[in-house]
């Protein structure tokens, strides 16, 4: 089993950054590739980037290539997603998730653990 918490969204300008962080619980973080979905309101949850058990794959959407970096602390049992140069459009509730023997990594089906949601808005 794994607990995943998120924490760091907020209020922020446009063009402003913020650090979200999703901590988990559980021996075996370090076997589970973690990802980021986000959702606005009247809107379908979307994946956002993803990261492998070793750190050294990631998968962004085409939305924050460039923008957006996901990074994991193995030791800390702790993913990060750092947002640059942000905008209205990225406003929403931020996810975090685990999964395992992840085939296609915008798929939310394919991630078994999520977390409660983080609330990220971006004044225009």
């Amino acid at each position: 089993q794994v607990r995943l918490v998120e924490s760091g969204g907020g209020l922020v300008q446009a063009g402003g950054s913020l650090r979200l962080s999703c901590a988990a619980s559980g021996r075996t973080f370090s076997t589970y590739t973690m990802g980021w979905f986000r959702q606005a309101p009247g809107k379908e949850r979307e994946f956002v980037a993803a990261i492998k058990w070793s750190g050294g794959s990631t998968y962004y959407a085409d939305s924050v290539k460039g923008r957006f970096t996901i990074s994991r602390d193995n030791v800390k049992n702790t993913a990060y997603l750092q947002m640059n140069t942000l905008n209205a459009e990225d406003t929403a509730v931020y996810y975090c998730a685990a999964g395992y023997g992840i085939k296609w990594y915008p798929r939310n089906s394919e991630y078994d653990y999520w977390g409660q949601g983080t609330q990220v808005t971006v004044s225009s």
